[in-house]
């Protein structure tokens, strides 16, 4: 089922149980910030990027290798090489999504991002090495930012899909079916939000992060996290700037999220992902968020 319909959905997820499969990736994979650059297409609907002279390209690679080199500690880590006719490829969960035995490839946009979903060298990781069977979505014309613009509960196999310029309905109808899902609630994010992983981010199917200010609606904001409480943290609009939202946990005892996010967590947030078994580890990623995106961003996983 795919709806916008608040009670439908929750009456259906109410009722699943966290048997579709993993909670957390089983390896995950990254590409590293080559020609890292403003991105003006991107800059046009995405507020979060800083201005040209705000990046850093020497400190934004530093900082990619050493979220590489802790993410490893945790999960088999794939780095790819970056492109630098791509400035935003660093952030490849938007252009590449996994499921059981298959990969997806998205739509994106932006001119400049399309040319991130023709990889050989990624689709070759995923079919060849991996023997992933393909489902390419990124030559229809429905534009849909996989897991940037879909937020899974990998556990009970239900998704959230905010809709903005990223993803239109007909692009969520196309996420839904090539990976799975059991159901998947859409709604519109707040203007000016171009990513629902910016403004949520469900925990090992044990916790929740949300943005209410995201939203268009409260009661879409409200309704989540009610269904994850009492493991639900609300975000404060602190937060929420400082990239708390965007975060995920690659096991069951750990949440990473940026550095600059894990300091402005307030006290009340971190002692409920303590309460759901969360420790909060971060990775400093300033100059990384100068290009609109955090380490959920930079983060695509395989299942």
């Amino acid at each position: 089922m795919i709806t916008r319909d608040l009670a439908a959905f929750f009456d259906i997820a109410r009722g699943l149980h966290a048997d579709f499969g993993p909670a957390t990736a089983r390896a995950a994979f990254l590409v590293a910030p080559d020609g890292f650059r403003l991105a003006e297409q991107s800059a046009s609907d995405n507020r979060y990027m800083a201005q040209a002279a705000g990046f850093d390209a020497a400190r934004a690679s530093e900082q990619h290798r050493a979220l590489h080199r802790a993410l490893s500690q945790v999960v088999p880590t794939v780095c790819f090489a970056g492109d630098p006719q791509a400035p935003d490829g660093l952030f490849p969960n938007n252009v590449f999504a996994t499921a059981a035995g298959r990969y997806v490839v998205g739509r994106m946009r932006h001119p400049v991002r399309q040319r991130e979903a023709e990889r050989e060298d990624i689709r070759a990781f995923f079919a060849g090495v991996l023997d992933y069977a393909e489902i390419d979505l990124s030559t229809q014309p429905h534009p849909c930012e996989l897991t940037g613009a879909l937020v899974i509960d990998r556990a009970r196999g239900i998704g959230y899909c905010g809709l903005s310029e990223r993803c239109d309905e007909a692009g969520a109808a196309l996420m839904h079916e090539a990976l799975g899902l059991r159901a998947t609630l859409m709604f519109d994010l707040a203007p000016g939000e171009y990513h629902t992983n910016v403004v949520l981010a469900v925990l090992a199917g044990r916790a929740a992060l949300v943005a209410p200010r995201g939203f268009a609606r409260d009661e879409v904001a409200r309704a989540i996290a009610e269904f994850h409480a009492p493991h639900a943290v609300i975000l404060s609009d602190a937060e929420h700037r400082a990239f708390a939202g965007n975060a995920i946990a690659l096991s069951d005892d750990a949440v990473w999220m940026s550095a600059d996010a894990a300091r402005a967590l307030a006290p009340e947030s971190r002692a409920v992902l303590a309460g759901a078994g969360f420790q909060v580890r971060s990775v400093e990623l300033d100059a990384i968020e100068a290009a609109g995106g955090s380490l959920r961003c930079c983060v695509g996983e395989v299942f």
